[in-house]
This record gives structure tokens, C-alpha cells and sequence, in this order.
């Protein structure tokens, strides 16, 4: 049995639902301890907190990084600014405590989802570690495809991504979309989104309403927007509130969402990479709503259309007519969907190299151990 680190990013629960994905193949086998803040560590509390006891998996809070929002709009700059304050400041505490949990406890590998305190705790510590995430496409991908202004903030935000952490042992790209390699970038592993158990369990069936998954400060006018739609709408990300004309708002509730999104007939849902992902492997056309100012769910909204399985229209230009046009080729996309069936999970392929990692790790810890004189 190994010990493994694992740290995520806390913003959104794309990251801790790609992570919860291989905590439920590899807990049976290794002991782990998870590292998350913020949104991360509250999905992450339901299945993995202290009150839970479940046997193998520790869960820690550690502070982190998170978007900010002005007047329920995202604010870069003071995303940016915030950033830059964590980096001075937080991180340095952060990675001199990990440096020393991992003196104490010496683990035998250490994963990472696009946190950046735990993997420069694991290379000064000279402990091996695989980068798990979807940021890395901005650097790897050949991106030639996507318009100028968005290749230009991939270019920008690939530095980010160089920032937060380099010499992994390996580098998984967990994606919905894949592209060529750029040159130099060969050695990165690409594979498809980390489908969730019960979403791979799921008998998807083609319902009578749409599935909207929102965030928390989306504007009421998207609320007046969906209500225009002659069909019935589970609205997921909103917290529970009275029905509204054709809305049904719906609490968090991880297997009623994953009901909900098998039986719906199609998605309107912000464009990250682990909710666009678990969606096509069920089968569902997606209107993306990526926000102005987040390039990275712009990307990812420009290839969900170039894949020819759904469209996509910035959060704040949302109307009634973008809506129509989706819902009138949705016999498109769902045919389109139906050639792409059984490619949108890479969660094997991402266990074999871990596996592969850790054979590779013991071995040369057992080859490194003096053999005594009889």
C-alpha cells in the first residue's frame, strides 16, 4: 500500500470532481490525503469529511486560490491582484508546511490538480509527482484552431500555468477535446475527462426538459432568458427556490444531479471542462455559457462547437433566439454524439500511469534500501 498526496484547486467542482474520480479507484489500495479549499473541500467534506471515516482517506483545508466577482461579474483584475498577493504571501507558509507533513509522513507519490503550494513542497523534498489537470492544454495543445483573441489569452495564461508547477514525473491533460502536441511537449499523456462512478453507471434516456447548471452570482436575467423557453427547466447551482413559470430549482444533491443530467434532452451549463465532459459521455448536446472574461471556458466552448455537439454564446449574451437555434439542431449534435460514443472517459488511462509511476517509485526505493551482512 502506497501513501499519496493529492492537492486540488478549490474553485469550482470540476477539480474535486476530477479527483474524487480516482480517490474512488485507488482508496481501496493506498492510503490518501487530500488537500483542498474553498468550494473543493465542501464538495469533498460529503464523501471524504471527518464525520464520514472513510477508511484510507484523510481530507485537509488549506487556504487557496479563488475568482472574485464585482456586481456578479467576474473580475479579473482583482482575480489577478489576489493571485498575485497569495503568491507572495500564502504560498511560501504553505509549501514550508507541506515540506514538513511530507517529512513526517513520507509519502510515495504526490498528485496535483492545479495547486501549486504541494508540488514545489514535493520537488524540494525530491518526492515524485504527477500534474492531473486540464490547464496544461494552454501550454501543450496546438491551439492554431481558436481565433486570434483567445489563442492570444491561451499564449498569456500558458505562463500561469508554467508558474504553478514544472518538473512533474508526468503530465496528464484531462479533456473532452484533444489536438495535436506541440513540439517539445510530446511526453505529456492526454486523456479524456475523469467520468465519475455514477456517471459512468448512469442508463441515459432522452427526457422532455433541459438540465442548466449556473453559478451561484449568475444574473437574474439569465433567469428571465430560460423562462422564454417553452419546456421545463431543472436549474442546478442556484440553491433551492419556488418554481418559477418553467424553472425548477433544484438543491445540490450529487445523485439527483446525476439523474437529472442521464434523463434530460440537452444542457445549457457554464463551459468547464469536467461538467462539458460528463454530459457528452452521456449522450447530451451543450449550450455553453463560458463568462466574457474566463478564456480558458471560452476555449473550452470554442472546440465543444468545432466538435460539431453543441454551440455556445458568452454568459452575457445570452437570448431567447441563441436558445431556439440550440434547441433546433439538436438532431445534429445528437447524432454527432452518437458517432463520438465510449471516447469521453480516461479514467484507466489515467490509473495506468499512476500505477506505472508507483511500480516504477517502489521499485527504486526497494533497489536504494542497504542489504545488511548476514
Amino acid at each position: 500500500m502506497a501513501r499519496i498526496f493529492y492537492s486540488m484547486a478549490g474553485e469550482g467542482r470540476g477539480h474535486a470532481a476530477r479527483v474524487r474520480t480516482l480517490v474512488e479507484h485507488l482508496r481501496h489500495d493506498h492510503e490518501l490525503v487530500l488537500f483542498a479549499s474553498d468550494e473543493a473541500y465542501d464538495f469533498l467534506a460529503r464523501c471524504y469529511g471527518p464525520e464520514q471515516q472513510v477508511p484510507n482517506v484523510r481530507l485537509m483545508r488549506i487556504p487557496g486560490l479563488r475568482f472574485h466577482y464585482t456586481n456578479r461579474k467576474l473580475d479579473l483584475w482583482r482575480t489577478i491582484s489576489s493571485g498575485l498577493a497569495y503568491a507572495f504571501h500564502g504560498l511560501p507558509q504553505l509549501v514550508a508546511a507541506f515540506r514538513r507533513r511530507i517529512r513526517d509522513e513520507q509519502p510515495d507519490l504526490i498528485l496535483s490538480d492545479f495547486e501549486p503550494a504541494l508540488p514545489r513542497a514535493a520537488t524540494a523534498e525530491r518526492v515524485p509527482y504527477i500534474s492531473i489537470d486540464h490547464q496544461h492544454v494552454l501550454m501543450a495543445y496546438d491551439l492554431r484552431s481558436l481565433p486570434w483573441s483567445l489563442k492570444w489569452h491561451a499564449w498569456s495564461m500558458s505562463w500561469a500555468v508554467w508558474l504553478y508547477y514544472t518538473r512533474q514525473t508526468e503530465i496528464i491533460t484531462s479533456s473532452f477535446y484533444h489536438t495535436p502536441l506541440k513540439p517539445g511537449w510530446e511526453r505529456v499523456r492526454q486523456v479524456g475527462p475523469l467520468i465519475r462512478a455514477e456517471v459512468a453507471a448512469a442508463n441515459p434516456h432522452r427526457g422532455n426538459y433541459l438540465l442548466s447548471y449556473l453559478r451561484a452570482n449568475t444574473p437574474d436575467s439569465i433567469l428571465d432568458v430560460l423562462q422564454s423557453v417553452g419546456r421545463p427547466i431543472k436549474v442546478y447551482g442556484l440553491g433551492e427556490r419556488p418554481p418559477c413559470v418553467n424553472l425548477i430549482f433544484c438543491p445540490i444533491h450529487e445523485t439527483q444531479f446525476v439523474t437529472d443530467l442521464a434523463n434530460c434532452e440537452a444542457v445549457i451549463c457554464a463551459a468547464g471542462n469536467q461538467l462539458l465532459g460528463e454530459s457528452l459521455y452521456l449522450g447530451k448536446p451543450v449550450l455553453a455559457l463560458p463568462e466574457a472574461q474566463h478564456h480558458e471556458q471560452r476555449i473550452n466552448a470554442h472546440y465543444l462547437q468545432e466538435m460539431g455537439v453543441g454551440m455556445w454564446t458568452t454568459l452575457e449574451t445570452l437570448d431567447a433566439a441563441k436558445i431556439e437555434e440550440f434547441l433546433a439542431r439538436l438532431p445534429e449534435f445528437q447524432q454527432r454524439l452518437f458517432d463520438l460514443r465510449g471516447q469521453f472517459d480516461g479514467t484507466a488511462a489515467t490509473l495506468q500511469i499512476i500505477q506505472d509511476v508507483l511500480s516504477r517509485t517502489t521499485r527504486h526505493s526497494q533497489e536504494s534500501v542497504p542489504v545488511r551482512a548476514a
